[in-house]
């Protein structure tokens, strides 16, 4: 039998390689705006952060998201992205 192959995904904070389902993917449309897309399919441009609060933190602290994008800040949008990281964090392994 053949391995399958596990895709993977550069996070935009930290630069890290990592499988696909182990990252959070943030859509991008085309009216500006950021999302937090947890399905993987909402429409939009997709690029992918590592779901780890203390990255979250850095990315707020050093504007990390909007900088790299070119796009005017969304007010709320990291507090809401650091929110939805510690509900819904990294999974444990014997889960």
């Amino acid at each position: 039998m053949r391995k399958k192959k596990i895709p993977l995904r550069k996070c935009m904070i930290t630069g890290a390689r990592l499988p696909k389902g182990e990252l959070l993917r943030i859509a991008y449309s085309k009216d500006g705006k950021l999302a937090i897309d947890p399905t993987g399919k909402a429409p939009g441009r997709g690029f992918y952060i590592i779901k780890d609060v203390a990255a979250c933190q850095k990315a707020k602290k050093k504007n990390v998201l909007f900088s790299q994008l070119k796009i005017p800040e969304q007010e709320g949008f990291y507090d809401e992205l650091i929110h939805f990281v510690e509900v819904n964090g990294v999974k444990k392994s014997n889960e």
